[in-house]
């Protein structure tokens, strides 16, 4: 799987040799570790000069939209909380990678990304599991499973086609015929591709409480990227 995704968006799950010399914090404490190649000059770069895997977390606080930009990393940390940022410009899909976990029976999708689904069927024998639901007892094998994430400080309404409030900003998806109080189309020809590119950097630019009460989002197709897009926005909705 490696060899017909890497590097690119794809995150693997396997289990942890019992010897392995990696700390337990960089595991979070499980008998697994996720490990990815990026399909990023500069990333690579720094890899190579550093000669060892490196492990590193996303570039956002917990539990808020993923940067897509590193304007978006400088917004979110305060002066002092980091060092600098090695700026690779904007990324080029705009969601994070696929998680697929191998250390179960069935190759199984942790996290939705731009790899869908069927991509993965083409080079597995055996069918591919999903399991992205909600953590509950504290055990996240990945990023995917917690329920509330990738969540702007605003309010966020999902599939709304009419009915926009005076105060809210909109999302819009393809041939829009609504507005609100201020509008981003993520891909006016409906493009799913380019929705994807442009979801973090929307929630990250609306996300101003001084301006709108909340944000309103328009159906996304739910096929192909668009299955990642709705799985996003499903855990962006404030419980």
């Amino acid at each position: 799987v490696a060899m017909n995704f890497w590097p690119g968006p794809l995150t693997l799950i396997l289990n942890k040799k019992k010897d392995s010399p990696l700390c337990d914090a960089i595991t979070a404490g499980l008998d697994t570790i996720a490990v990815r190649m990026p399909d990023n000059e500069l990333a690579l770069a720094l890899i190579s000069e550093a000669g060892v895997p490196i492990a590193a977390p996303s570039a956002n606080k917990s539990g808020k939209p993923s940067p897509t930009d590193p304007k978006h990393v400088i917004e979110q940390y305060k002066t002092g909380q980091i060092a600098g940022i090695v700026d690779g410009g904007r990324t080029k899909i705009g969601l994070e990678s696929t998680i697929l976990d191998l250390t179960s029976e069935f190759p199984t999708i942790l996290r939705h990304g731009s790899i869908t689904k069927e991509q993965l069927e083409k080079i597995f024998p055996v069918d591919i599991k999903e399991d992205t639901t909600p953590d509950t007892d504290g055990k996240v094998k990945s990023p995917g499973q917690i329920l509330k994430h990738y969540a702007p400080s605003l309010p966020i309404r999902l599939n709304v086609t009419e009915g926009v409030g005076e105060t809210e900003a909109l999302i819009a998806f393809g041939d829009a015929n609504i507005t609100g109080r201020a509008t981003i189309n993520l891909s006016p020809t409906g493009d799913l591709k380019e929705a994807a590119h442009n979801l973090f950097a929307a929630l990250i630019d609306l996300d101003d409480e001084t301006e709108y009460s909340g944000i309103a989002v328009m159906p996304i197709p739910n096929e192909n990227i668009g299955i990642a897009i709705n799985d996003k926005l499903k855990r962006a909705v404030d419980k």
